[in-house]
């Protein structure tokens, strides 16, 4: 049957995604839980934080395809043995995310965060700025945007260090494996946190590792706000291991009014933007995806269910 049905509660724009599945293959049905309907006969769901039972009601489950880069919204719930999980890879969120990171990075460079408060206060006061070949950047977390990232930084004049559970080979970049943690944070002036969200990544962020970056160090965290924890990490900025800190995630979206880190001086915050899907970029793939169950072909960006990405 091709039929395919969208389990989104948090999305808005869903008729924009139906309307692109339409467009790319007129033949499929496309329904929106929860008034989706003849769920024995459903094999294909696209999935954004989806209900806890949610996957349990198609009992002929085969895919689930997220419909962003992580899937731990899918990988917390209860998935049927035997189905497959497939994240969104795509060229433009790799750029979209490293331009936010460049940025971001400029931005601590030249003070502009300390500017905009002085620009509050009638303050014209000139500070001293560092240079990007000054700088050594490290990316934790080297995987395909965080490549993307490195590469992007590299033209850019930043020395970039990038680390992941196996050696990876970047031209231009100096890369660390799984046992060389601690010699790749004493190297890194900037953290960029893209690890994804797994057992393993939760909290990692934490005073153990910033106390093994340079003093002063400045963290990005565009992974997965649960890596960061929260008391260790106002912990470091007080006592100066930390000097500042960019965050586009956070344990709890939308980050609460009364959140500590909203007034924080040394705190740049972005609700979550730093790359936003685009449907019609990621629906052809689904597609094709889709095209390669029906065949029982490999589908492409699976996700190794074990490791958790």
């Amino acid at each position: 049957m091709n039929k395919i049905v969208m389990i989104c509660p948090e999305r808005n724009s869903v008729s924009k995604w139906v309307q692109y599945f339409k467009e790319e293959n007129s033949n499929l049905t496309v329904e929106v839980y929860p008034n989706d309907t003849q769920r024995e006969k459903t094999e294909f769901v696209v999935a954004w934080n989806p209900p806890e039972d949610a996957f349990e009601k198609f009992p002929n489950l085969k895919v689930i395809a997220s419909m962003a880069a992580g899937v731990k919204h899918i990988t917390s719930k209860k998935i049927p043995k035997g189905v497959k999980v497939t994240r969104v890879k795509d060229d433009y969120l790799n750029y979209d995310l490293s331009y936010y990171v460049l940025n971001a990075i400029l931005n601590y460079l030249r003070d502009m965060p300390l500017y905009f408060q002085q620009q509050q206060k009638n303050n014209w006061k000139r500070l001293t700025y560092k240079r990007p070949e000054d700088v050594t950047v490290g990316i934790l977390g080297f995987g395909n945007i965080g490549q993307a990232i490195g590469k992007l930084l590299v033209k850019n004049d930043f020395k970039v260090l990038g680390w992941s559970r196996s050696k990876k080979k970047v031209e231009g970049i100096e890369t660390f494996k799984e046992d060389e943690l601690n010699t790749f944070l004493a190297k890194s002036e900037v953290l960029v946190c893209m690890l994804p969200h797994t057992p393993e990544t939760e909290d990692i962020l934490n005073e153990e590792l910033f106390l093994q970056l340079p003093k002063g160090a400045y963290l990005i965290n565009v992974g997965r706000g649960a890596q960061l924890q929260e008391e260790d990490f106002l912990k470091a900025l007080a006592n100066g291991q930390l000097s500042g800190a960019t965050l586009d995630v956070f344990k709890t979206e939308p980050l609460p009014e009364g959140h500590l880190f909203w007034k924080h001086k040394n705190i740049v915050i972005t609700p979550h933007t730093a790359s936003i899907t685009n449907p019609k970029t990621i629906v052809p793939k689904m597609v094709e995806n889709f095209k390669r169950m029906q065949n029982n072909e490999p589908l492409k960006d699976e996700v190794n269910l074990e490791k958790g990405y």
